[in-house]
């Protein structure tokens, strides 16, 4: 038996972040757009954006795993606990 992780993200919250992420890219996006400066240094600011961005994406996926890999260890861990506790006999006595 094998219990299911709960998902504490709910689609509200998904769709709420998602949304956050699009205006703030937009936004800057066009912000890099019309500023008054030369070509050159809006194509620097824009690949700072996407380095950013990409940069973001890399570390939320990083620390996702990470806790997914303590949530993996920690039933592990907790599987082994029950399958000892389930072996163990308090009243028996060796030897006798």
């Amino acid at each position: 038996m094998t219990a299911r992780v709960p998902n504490r993200t709910t689609s509200a919250y998904f769709l709420q972040a998602a949304a956050s992420f699009a205006l703030a890219t937009v936004a800057l996006a066009l912000g890099i757009a019309y500023l008054p400066v030369s070509a050159w240094v809006r194509a620097f600011l824009s690949v700072g954006l996407l380095y950013a961005i990409t940069s973001a994406f890399t570390l939320a996926k990083v620390v996702r795993d990470r806790q997914e890999e303590g949530a993996i260890t920690s039933r592990v861990d907790q599987a082994r606990l029950e399958k000892l506790l389930s072996e163990h006999d308090p009243f028996k006595v060796d030897g006798v």
